[in-house]
């Protein structure tokens, strides 16, 4: 089940009827349980990916719960060296392999937040109302006295507490906003019935580059200067959508000489090889 995307918290028309999930950075995942002991934990991201392989040490604390559980919850990684939630360290174990697997399960210990439970016993709970899903995952964590790495999403039905968490909780490095379900929904596969609240912060940028043209740009290369006067990069936008991309149009201007990028080579992507095809502008 997905979530989709808004920029306010909504507040419910009668109180109690809307759930309030903390949202986590991380990568989303099914976590099955064998029926018959002695079966493999089955680990599988929102795609259909099994990933089991690259995350043996909950496949070895999936042993603390009963079979024939499938859980719907966040992957997340622990940077033990810096002391926090780690996005690049979770990319890091979710592309490892075998060997390299169990090596950086020391130093990069993996958890998984749950936020609902499908299957219990091997029994399907899509029709249950989410009010009963989620009583059952508090009553399984309770009963199993579950702890790291198996965590419960923080929920509260209380908007006060919901508009408090998105406020000050995503402060903290891994929590990025919150999820909003409604308590007498069931679980609807592939539905977009549930809404996403994104914490956002906002800050001044300098466009130093683009991708596209002059009047027609696709996505900005961001600067700031430091405090030598060196505009630094610091990030680029998503592709511009066609509105926004005439209005940043009509304050572009071509690159003139002496273009403090002039000769710096931008990634295409996270992690690529590959050179972004950009064009300087004026900054």
């Amino acid at each position: 089940m997905l979530a989709q995307a808004a920029e306010a918290l909504p507040a419910p028309a009668t109180a109690g009827i809307l759930a309030y999930e903390q949202k986590f950075d991380g990568h989303r995942a099914l976590l099955f349980t064998p029926l018959a002991p002695g079966g493999p934990a089955l680990l599988q991201t929102r795609r259909g990916s099994l990933i089991q392989d690259r995350f043996p040490d909950l496949v070895a604390a999936a042993a603390q719960l009963p079979g024939g559980l499938v859980l719907d919850g966040e992957l997340l990684v622990w940077d033990v060296a810096a002391g926090r939630l780690s996005f690049e360290g979770l990319q890091r174990r979710a592309a490892a392999r075998s060997r390299g697997a169990a090596a950086l399960a020391a130093a990069l210990p993996a958890h998984f937040v749950a936020f609902d439970v499908l299957q219990q016993d091997g029994a399907e709970l899509l029709t249950l109302p989410y009010r009963e899903r989620r009583r059952r995952l508090e009553v399984l964590f309770t009963a199993r006295a579950l702890t790291a790495p198996w965590t419960l999403c923080p929920m509260t039905t209380d908007v006060t507490t919901a508009r408090e968490w998105l406020e000050s909780w995503t402060d903290v490095p891994g929590l990025e906003g919150l999820v909003v379900k409604n308590m007498n929904q069931p679980y609807r596969p592939a539905a977009r019935a549930w809404t996403k609240i994104r914490r956002r912060d906002t800050t001044e940028a300098i466009v130093g580059a683009i991708t596209g043209t002059l009047t027609r740009p696709q996505l900005l290369v961001l600067g700031r200067y430091d405090e030598t006067r060196r505009l630094r990069t610091v990030g680029r936008t998503v592709a511009l959508r066609p509105d926004a991309a005439r209005r940043v149009a009509e304050h572009l201007a071509a690159a003139g000489p002496g273009h403090p990028w002039t000769g710096v080579r931008f990634a295409a992507s996270w992690g690529s090889r590959d050179v972004l095809d950009r064009r300087r502008t004026a900054p």
